[in-house]
């Protein structure tokens, strides 16, 4: 996908013109986030803090390279019992941290900048990435509402982001995302395989050698 060039002044929001189709329902929005960036990784310390990244297990038991945690009203976990939303973290036995207020911001003017109105969500996986970890082709489907899109923030080292169809066979475009870019896809999108390619050696600025994925979700 041919990446449109940043474009100095104000990136706290992206015309309608700068968005990228990535397929039906899916959308691009190169440098959205970058205006909030530091705001994000603040909070997604203050998350951490409170609820810190763990690698978690798969029902088959396969330990996943890439450390997670959440926020909000729910949280995504794995384990032997299966993939499921729930309202408590297993490790500290205390409620997940609050959605922060920056997440929802932009959860909501990502989402209409990709024509989904009225988005709010209530859960958000976070997920820390270094070079050499990936993740493989996935549906999001344990959330109870399909009508409501996904939206997913990239934040420190480059990655690309796989986005396929409905069949995990259906081979998947090959999205470059970098510091600040924002996809969300809903829709006819919605259940759409997608993962990450396994991240080159890099170094940002602002997170090192790591990259972080805020990914917003109405769950319940």
């Amino acid at each position: 996908m041919k990446r449109s060039k940043a474009t100095s002044g104000d990136l706290f929001a992206v015309p309608r013109s700068e968005r990228e189709a990535i397929a039906e329902g899916a959308w691009l929005l190169p440098g959205f986030a970058l205006g909030v960036a530091d705001d994000l990784l603040a909070a997604i310390l203050q998350v951490a803090t409170a609820a810190p990244f763990r690698n978690m297990v798969t029902p088959g038991g396969f330990r996943m390279s890439v450390a997670m945690t959440n926020c909000g009203e729910a949280g995504w976990v794995t384990d032997r019992k299966g993939y499921r939303y729930q309202p408590v973290d297993p490790e500290t036995g205390f409620p997940w941290p609050a959605m922060p207020a920056a997440f929802l911001d932009l959860a909501a003017r990502a989402a209409e900048a990709a024509g989904f109105g009225g988005f709010r969500p209530d859960a958000c996986l976070i997920n820390r990435y270094e070079p050499g970890t990936r993740l493989t082709l996935h549906q999001d489907r344990n959330e109870r509402d399909f009508a409501q899109p996904i939206v997913s923030v990239s934040l420190g080292i480059p990655a690309t982001f796989l986005f396929g169809g409905d069949e995990r066979k259906d081979r998947p475009k090959r999205v470059p995302v970098e510091h600040g870019d924002v996809v969300v896809w809903g829709g006819p999108a919605r259940l759409a395989f997608h993962g990450v390619a396994e991240l080159a050696e890099a170094e940002h600025s602002a997170t090192g050698r790591r990259r972080y994925n805020i990914t917003l979700r109405k769950a319940l």
